[in-house]
């Protein structure tokens, strides 16, 4: 059942249109990510299904409600973290906490989520004093504070560490885990690859592709490399026949084999067969980075 419903999108400013015809669907229960180039119309998107932004054209729907005629039941049942936002400098990280957790019926306990987040030692910081990371991480307590039933996350791990960034992402798995639903707009493509059970890629304001991950990144010219250094000399015409190969070719005396999953279990099936041992063997496959690059390209 979908939770979100977006269809025929359009919003522009001063004329010039940014999200022109988006439509995608959120099950109830799915991350859900928004990738694209920076000014593919991302945050426009989910500034309209937050109720933030009315949609010059097409409609959103949130549990069936519209954000903008229904604001404040959508609020009651949506968390949102923004891409830019500011609390009042001389704010505590507690006093944030305990006054979010005031503004809703049935709020979590904010107690364990700022020990997830690595705020339990700041609780009497105040927000001017926060490092950006720890602001951060702030606004991703407050977004789940209201125990809510869809969370929005832009860019929610800019600014952390590598080692904030990987605990944030096993909070996210865990806020999925519980029932809620999650729409992440992200730059990093591990964190979509990582986290997201399907992904819509933006360009120029439209859908550019739609699918898992893993379906993204099949349909990308990215490619599955093999490199190896050979026990005994290899012509390249040996491995001619290979199934979905793209190239062969020697670097630095390895043998460099451009396929697919398939090409590299065949090289290794005909290395064996002819008694050549594999030295050094790396088997690079596709990234949802590559998925993007290539994407992207092709709409540009």
């Amino acid at each position: 059942m979908a939770i979100i419903e977006v269809n025929g999108l359009r919003k522009a400013y001063g004329g010039r249109p940014v999200v022109d015809g988006i439509s995608f669907a959120v099950e109830e229960g799915e991350i859900f990510g928004l990738l694209g180039p920076n000014g593919a119309g991302k945050t426009t998107t989910v500034e309209c299904v937050e109720g933030l932004r009315t949609p010059d054209a097409g409609s959103v729907r949130v549990a069936g409600l519209d954000p903008v005629a229904d604001h404040r039941r959508v609020t009651g049942l949506l968390g949102a973290q923004l891409q830019e936002s500011e609390l009042q400098a001389a704010l505590t990280v507690r006093e944030a906490l305990e006054l979010y957790h005031g503004c809703y019926p049935r709020p979590a306990d904010w107690r364990p989520l700022a020990e997830r987040l690595g705020l339990t030692a700041h609780l009497d910081t105040r927000f001017g004093k926060l490092s950006g990371g720890r602001r951060q991480r702030l606004f991703i307590a407050l977004a789940l504070i209201g125990g809510p039933r869809v969370v929005v996350l832009d860019e929610l791990t800019t600014g952390l560490d590598p080692r904030a960034r990987r605990d944030t992402w096993e909070l996210i798995e865990d806020v999925r885990d519980s029932g809620v639903t999650v729409l992440l707009v992200t730059h990093f493509m591990a964190e979509a690859q990582r986290l997201c059970d399907r992904v819509a890629l933006l360009g120029a304001g439209r859908v550019v592709a739609l699918d898992t991950p893993a379906g993204l990144i099949g349909r990308s010219a990215g490619a599955t490399v093999i490199s190896f250094v050979p026990s005994r000399p290899l012509d390249d015409r040996e491995l001619a026949g290979l199934p979905g190969l793209t190239a062969v070719g020697q670097q630095d005396g390895r043998v460099v084999v451009t396929g697919t999953d398939e090409t590299a279990d065949a090289t290794v099936s005909l290395l064996a067969r002819h008694g050549i041992t594999a030295r050094h063997l790396r088997i690079t496959d596709a990234t949802l980075d590559d998925a993007f690059l290539d994407l992207t390209a092709r709409e540009a």
